[in-house]
């Protein structure tokens, strides 16, 4: 094995490392440019201009006019935007999201339904965590107009859902079609001239961006309330003054994206194989969950790996720490004081078996592949399997 490095960071669909390029951007924001946007004197006005040319940048990168572009704090914020916007605003009653979704999609959808807001419906999947399509097509049949939260891969299995179809069954039954977008957003790219989403969203931490920004996508003619109230900003639909430097390196980070896409696509992907492979190579009975080992089904970013039961279950991702690793993971159930994993509790994955999520950046490397393989083998093999 090779000298252990500081840390192998395989944690990018929690968050990535910010982009020298796009730090670069940010700092005269930090330290020249201090105006308030919303102050009528040159020095706010300079700042206003910043984040308008954000705005135009984000637009045009997803097919939008930059009217239609709401910065937020984040993609939680964005997602509960138009979540609480469309069932307070529209006075939609129904709403349609599946068990797989983000707990910023879950959670605002159950309070609205447990507060006896709306009717909450689940999308039914299989075992692999596929959508069953014909079931939509059904509960949009049966009621009123809907809202429907789906979202376009799945952070924890990195399921690809085709949001072009769902977006055309919502349009045929007049829905509110808002798809959670933060997992491929600047790593695919995103025409909302042809998918047709009302919402969509995207958080500049998930692609080499600042933290505590993000942006929301709202199709023109779709006007909903703001979930922060107190100011005029953004068009009177978030209120609180910018966050400018990160506004404007959500932008830098989202064009840096898209203009290498293609060789950081591929870059990532033959990561992800070589995961695969090395994995298969080193611990029996290796398996991985949802879509996750299928390049066109899943994203190339993220690997759900799971392992055979063993005495080290509980304690491995710890372990992979101490071995410099750093990587997520999780259960079917919940053991202590730890919360299990509510996607694979509802793709009914084996609760004995534990899960690792590796999930890779372009800043990552073939070397550190090895290392991390290498490193979750000689935790795991030299304990025995329980019988």
């Amino acid at each position: 094995m090779t000298t252990a490095p500081s840390f192998v960071y395989f944690d990018n669909a929690a968050t990535t490392p910010l982009d020298p390029e796009v730090l670069e951007a940010m700092l005269p924001f930090l330290t020249q440019h201090y105006g308030n946007p919303s102050s009528l004197h040159g020095p706010g006005r300079q700042v206003r201009a910043a984040i308008e040319n954000a705005r135009k940048t984000v637009a045009h990168l997803i097919g939008a006019a930059p009217a239609e572009i709401s910065f937020t704090s984040g993609g939680t914020e964005a997602d509960n935007y138009a979540i609480f916007g469309s069932v307070r605003t529209l006075g939609l009653k129904r709403a349609i999201t599946s068990l797989l979704e983000h707990h910023a999609v879950l959670h605002p959808l159950q309070a609205l339904a447990k507060a006896g807001e709306l009717e909450l419906h689940y999308l039914r999947h299989n075992e692999q965590g596929t959508f069953d399509l014909a079931h939509l097509e059904e509960l949009l049949a049966a009621g009123p107009r809907a809202l429907v939260s789906l979202m376009q891969a799945n952070n924890e299995i990195g399921n690809l859902n085709d949001i072009a179809a769902i977006g055309e069954i919502c349009a045929r039954h007049e829905a509110i079609f808002h798809t959670d977008t933060v997992q491929t957003m600047a790593h695919y790219r995103h025409d909302v001239q042809q998918l047709k989403p009302h919402f969509l969203v995207g958080s500049a931490h998930k692609f080499h961006g600042p933290k505590g920004v993000g942006f929301i996508y709202t199709r023109s003619g779709v006007q909903v309330g703001p979930l922060i109230h107190g100011g005029s900003q953004e068009r009177n639909v978030r209120s609180g003054t910018e966050n400018v430097a990160g506004i404007v390196g959500l932008a830098k980070a989202f064009e840096i994206s898209i203009r290498d896409l293609a060789a950081h696509r591929a870059h990532v992907q033959g990561l992800k194989d070589r995961f695969i492979g090395k994995l298969r190579e080193e611990i029996a009975d290796v398996q991985f969950n949802g879509l996750s080992e299928l390049a066109d089904k899943s994203l190339y970013t993220v690997l759900s790996v799971s392992l055979p039961p063993s005495a080290i279950s509980e304690m491995l991702l710890f372990n992979l720490d101490i071995s410099k690793v750093a990587a997520s993971g999780g259960s079917a159930c919940t053991s202590g004081a730890q919360t299990g994993s509510h996607v694979l509790e509802a793709l009914g994955a084996d609760s004995d078996r534990p899960t690792v999520r590796f999930s890779m950046s372009k800043m990552n490397t073939e070397a550190e592949v090895d290392y991390a393989v290498a490193a979750l083998a000689k935790l795991y093999q030299p304990v025995a399997v329980q019988g």
